[in-house]
């Protein structure tokens, strides 16, 4: 089996970005006493070549690329599933989403309110609540039904966003002909109204949270629901839309997709300006990452395969990481990393205690280069298509369409040179584990993961256009 190579540590900065003088060691940690405030911001069906700093053609994105140029790349970061709900909750709980109702169904239409994830369950705001920190939870949730089960009841202390998968960016609501306020944003378990551009009205709130004086250390979970579609720019507001417009996606274009991906990087250019006018650079980690793959604008070079498919395009997504004084400015990784790790890695980093039950490991030494590349071995399944997969080192078993794959995906990424007749055992290795893996997973319900908008949503919303 491939042995991983090592960490990478390269200083070149991303495209765009200003090269930045690197010092000949890692400045002295923080004082132990102070706990950093940690921002993580995550992008909705980003693709992994989306950021100019991976690879972006047509359009930079300085304020991302200037992040990483200030902190870490990383090459190989993975979400635990190609789609939407099953994604965060795993980011939420730190373990696989076939472990909850709310990963095994997209959207959350087959439960009764409150079944999809238990009050109980530890997530990764109720971690960092119980050391001390104030939590917030700013954009879109699509995990559990609002207001009776909102973030509010998992550990955050506040909410302001949108609460299914998909809004108009102009009406923040998902039905665009509507009055019906419960349908569109929400603060804690409020319904409230505001007038912009959704992505930036996200970013007023979350400014806001940052700006907020108090003692305690922030975490802070900024969700955009861009590059999302509706496939609307911030200069589309003027055009009339509908119900049809909102379901339709057959629209958009790569110059709306490109403004689109503009307009959310420059949000991130304010978020990282109120870090620093509020003091807080030095002691503050942020993240930026994307809960899945992209779709048809997106660029995924060298990867292939979209959202809803398990070839690496659908689940391996851009993740950088800034900290100053703990994570070199310009350092590159090629670890393997989970977004299901963020709840021990932010645990550690805080000094929280970490839920028994966890799937996600603690990636902290790995970030700060105090551990070496190590191997890991995830498993993915998908009930569209029947796909499964395993990634144990550099080996990537794949069932998808009725067959088997097996690949280096670090030599082949593309995932072309099929090397399962080269070595079965390894194949037949990787398959068992996952059997043994799938077993513990809860069963997928009937009709899970509809690819139908108009099946999914007929009884709610009778004006959506009809399946052909």
């Amino acid at each position: 089996m491939a042995k991983m190579t090592s960490r990478l540590r390269s200083w070149t900065v991303c495209a765009g970005a200003i090269l930045l003088a690197a010092p000949s060691r890692v400045p002295a940690a923080a004082p132990v006493d102070e706990r950093p405030n940690i921002i993580f911001i995550m992008a909705d069906d980003m693709g992994y070549a989306d950021l100019s700093c991976y690879g972006a053609q047509g359009y930079q994105t300085p304020a991302i690329d200037r992040l990483a140029a200030e902190g870490e790349r990383f090459s190989q970061a993975y979400v635990s599933s190609p789609v939407c709900s099953p994604s965060r909750a795993s980011l939420l709980t730190g373990q696989y989403p076939g472990r909850f109702n709310a990963g095994l169904n997209e959207p959350n239409t087959a439960y009764p309110a409150g079944q999809e994830l238990p009050l109980a369950t530890p997530t990764i705001a109720s971690t960092l609540r119980s050391v001390g920190y104030r939590t917030s939870l700013i954009g879109k949730w699509h995990l559990t039904e609002i207001p009776q089960f909102s973030p509010t009841r998992y550990g955050y202390d506040h909410f302001f966003g949108i609460k299914g998968g998909a809004a108009d960016y102009f009406t923040h609501k998902v039905r665009a002909r509507t009055d019906d306020p419960a349908l569109g944003l929400y603060e804690d378990d409020r319904p409230v109204s505001r007038d912009g551009y959704l992505t930036n009205v996200l970013t007023d709130e979350a400014v806001r949270q940052i700006r907020a004086p108090g003692p305690k250390p922030l975490f802070l979970s900024l969700h955009f629901n861009a590059p999302h579609w509706p496939w609307e720019g911030p200069e589309d507001g003027e055009r009339p839309r509908s119900l049809k417009d909102l379901w339709d996606r057959s629209g958009g274009s790569l110059e709306t997709y490109a403004a689109m991906m503009k307009n959310m990087d420059a949000n991130v250019a304010r978020v990282l300006d109120a870090i620093d006018a509020a003091g807080k650079r030095r002691n503050t980690i942020v993240i930026f990452t994307s809960d899945n793959g992209g779709e048809r604008y997106s660029n995924m070079w060298p990867l292939t395969g979209y959202k809803g498919e398990l070839l690496e395009g659908g689940i391996r997504v851009p993740f950088i990481i800034r900290w100053p004084g703990h994570i070199r400015a310009g350092s590159r990784s090629d670890q393997v990393i989970s977004l299901m790790d963020m709840l021990p890695t932010f645990a550690a980093a805080a000094r929280a205690p970490v839920p028994t039950r966890l799937d996600g490991e603690n990636m902290l030494p790995h970030m700060i280069g105090r551990s070496p590349d190590a191997p890991r071995t995830m498993f993915w399944r998908f009930k569209a298509s029947e796909q499964g997969a395993v990634r144990q080192g550099d080996w990537k078993y794949l069932r998808l369409g009725g067959k088997e794959h097996l690949f280096n995906v670090r030599k082949d990424p593309h995932e072309r040179a099929d090397l399962k007749e080269v070595y079965p055992q390894v194949l037949a290795e990787l398959k068992a584990k996952w059997a043994a893996w799938n077993a513990q997973m809860l069963p997928y319900p009937a009709g899970s993961f509809s690819e139908s908008v108009a099946d999914t949503f007929a009884d709610r919303y009778p004006e959506a256009p009809t399946a052909k």
